[in-house]
């Protein structure tokens, strides 16, 4: 009688372990069978680690990258595939950010009851193609990489995104020429810079929130000025200026007194509420992380950090989300590059305090950057030359269109291209026009 209660409890044990062994399956079949096929071994989805099915389009449906024949083939313009390879992606998935590898799964067609489909699924990215072309031809006429970035601020989707260098995949590139140094990198996403002067958009919402008085005091600008010793040089000498002529005229000497009365800790807070120290997801991929390093108080370093300077650091499209929320009355959506994704909203700056730096963006335009640069746009922006260590800066210019009918943000990042008016300026005015003509 024991030996077989003996035997019937372990018939039951070896029950109970089948039907958690079964239930552990079903588990992990549910969460991680898109894992599963799109495994790069998985021969009926990828040969050679290249994926085999999928349609990759832009936004108006134009066809970016496709299966023909069996092989992977671009769109049939060698700029329209220059200009939107990063987006798209190389057939050896090089361009980890790139669609063919960041969204594998959706392009294999996988389902959960019927796995991947012969066919495979089409991606249709928030991108346009023409926008693309348009913004890769004005960056590479500077002679520099770089990165152009254009968000409709209301819904959070990309739509122009191209980086510097490319090249066509149909035709590959001379691995031997130093062009072509970081091909590979989405510099728009995956890249951090040395910000400069549009960190002043940080300090300034810091200033506005922390300091009652900001709209009425007077700065003095008489060229530098000294912090413990060290002295913290200015563009120009700007005399006597409010807050509003003193982020038009970009003055360090005005932005250094208030990183010093701001600290180092308030300061960084600011950076993280608007994302620029963090990694952000667009669309499931992650951006390069932001830095800011606290310095301690009344010292060259705090001075020069909250000017944009000493090791600051800012991926161009956590920037880009910062300045569209701006623009959105201080809430953030997105960004993603999926058309007709909904972006995650999260408010980053108070409506009020939005209005004000939105006010002051457009009243840099109007008298300093000279409205006549970009003729018809409802511009608000803020420059940015920073200087990274070898005699060169980088060229920055961020803001967006205070437009309804046309709410762009965007952001330009130009390597070692020197003025931010002078050589980024013109490509988003470029980028901009052409936008707003297509309506």
């Amino acid at each position: 009688m024991k030996k077989v209660k003996r035997r019937a409890n372990a018939a039951l044990l070896l029950a109970l372990a089948l039907l958690a062994g079964l239930g552990l399956f079903t588990w992990r079949f549910v969460t991680q069978g898109r894992q599963w096929v799109n495994f790069s071994a998985n021969q009926n989805v990828f040969q050679g680690g290249q994926l085999l099915t999928g349609t990759v389009t832009d936004r108006q449906g134009v066809v970016l990258a496709e299966m023909t024949d069996g092989a992977r083939s671009y769109h049939s313009d060698p700029q329209t595939r220059i200009a939107s390879l990063h987006a798209v992606g190389d057939v050896d998935g090089n361009i980890g950010t790139g669609a063919l590898t960041a969204f594998a799964d959706a392009l294999s067609g996988y389902s959960l009851v019927g796995g991947a489909s012969d066919r495979g699924g089409t991606v249709r990215l928030s991108i346009d193609a023409e926008w693309n072309r348009c913004a890769y031809a004005a960056l590479i006429n500077t002679g520099c990489h770089g990165a152009v970035l254009v968000s409709d601020y209301t819904t959070g989707e990309i739509l122009c995104m191209t980086s510097s260098p490319s090249y066509d995949p149909d035709t590959g590139f001379d691995m031997t020429d130093p062009w072509f140094d970081g091909v590979w990198l989405n510099r728009g996403l995956s890249a951090a810079y040395t910000p400069g002067s549009v960190f002043k958009l940080v300090t300034l919402a810091a200033a506005l929130e922390q300091l009652p008085d900001l709209k009425d005091r007077a700065f003095t600008c008489q060229g530098s000025t000294t912090v413990n010793g060290s002295v913290v040089t200015c563009t120009g000498y700007h005399g006597t200026q409010t807050i509003e002529q003193a982020l038009a005229n970009s003055c360090n000497v005005a932005f250094a007194e208030l990183s010093l009365e701001l600290g180092g800790e308030t300061l960084l807070d600011y950076a993280r509420k608007l994302g620029l120290t963090g990694q952000l997801l667009v669309s499931g991929i992650y951006t390069a992380r932001g830095q800011f390093d606290v310095a301690a108080d009344d010292t060259p370093e705090l001075a020069w950090s909250g000017i944009g300077q000493s090791t600051d650091l800012v991926c161009p499209t956590a920037l880009l989300r910062a300045v569209g929320a701006v623009a959105n009355g201080g809430t953030a959506v997105g960004p993603v590059l999926r058309r007709g994704e909904h972006g995650a909203q999260e408010r980053l700056l108070s409506p009020e305090t939005a209005e004000q730096i939105r006010d002051m963006m457009s009243y840099n335009v109007v008298n300093a950057y000279g409205a006549g640069a970009f003729p018809g746009l409802a511009l608000c922006a803020k420059t940015g030359t920073a200087e990274v260590g070898d005699g060169t800066s980088h060229a920055w210019f961020a803001g967006f269109l205070d437009d309804p009918d046309h709410p762009y943000a965007f952001v330009v990042i130009v390597e070692h291209g020197g003025g931010g008016l002078r050589v980024a300026g013109p490509i988003a005015n470029t980028v901009l026009q052409e936008m707003v003509k297509a309506g």
